[in-house]
C-alpha cells in the first residue's frame, strides 16, 4: 500500500475550525490520510468544537492547540487554511498543495449563540471535505 497522504489544517488560534477539520477528516477518510492541524497563535481547545464534535459522535477532546513551527520540517501534500488570517500568515511548505477554504470564526460569536454558530461552522467543513474526498480519488 502507497504512503498515506499527509493534510495539515490551519487556522489562527487551533480552537475551532482547524480542530473540526482534523477530526472530520480523521472519522470520514478512513487510512487514506495522516492528519494534524495547527495554529499561527494557538490559544486552547474551544469547548463549543468538543460539544459540536460530539454531537456527530467524534471525540476531539484529547486533541491540544499546536503552533504551525511545531510542523516547520515536515512534508505535506496538503495544507489546508480555514481561515483568512491563517492564509495570510501561512509559512511555506515545500512540496504542498496550498488549500483555502474560509469559514466564519464560530468563537467570536456571542455566548448565547456559540453553539449554533460551532454547528453551522462545523457542517460547512464536513461539506468541504466531502468535496475533497471525491476529488482526491
Amino acid at each position: 500500500m502507497a504512503d498515506k497522504k499527509r493534510v495539515l489544517f490551519l487556522c489562527t488560534g487551533n480552537s475551532a475550525r482547524s480542530q473540526m477539520a482534523e477530526g472530520l477528516l480523521r472519522h470520514s477518510s478512513g487510512d487514506r490520510f495522516e492528519v494534524f492541524s495547527a495554529g499561527t497563535r494557538p490559544k486552547g481547545l474551544h469547548p463549543c468544537s468538543v460539544e459540536a464534535m460530539k454531537e456527530l459522535g467524534i471525540d476531539i477532546s484529547h486533541h491540544a492547540s499546536k503552533d504551525v513551527e511545531t510542523y516547520a520540517n515536515e512534508k505535506f501534500d496538503y495544507v489546508i487554511t480555514v481561515c483568512d488570517r491563517a492564509k495570510q500568515q501561512c509559512p511555506v511548505f515545500p512540496g504542498a498543495q496550498p488549500i483555502h477554504w474560509g469559514f466564519d470564526d464560530p468563537a467570536e460569536t456571542p455566548a448565547e449563540k456559540q453553539l449554533a454558530m460551532f454547528r453551522r461552522v462545523r457542517d460547512e467543513i464536513r461539506h468541504r471535505i466531502n468535496l475533497f474526498l471525491i476529488a482526491d480519488k
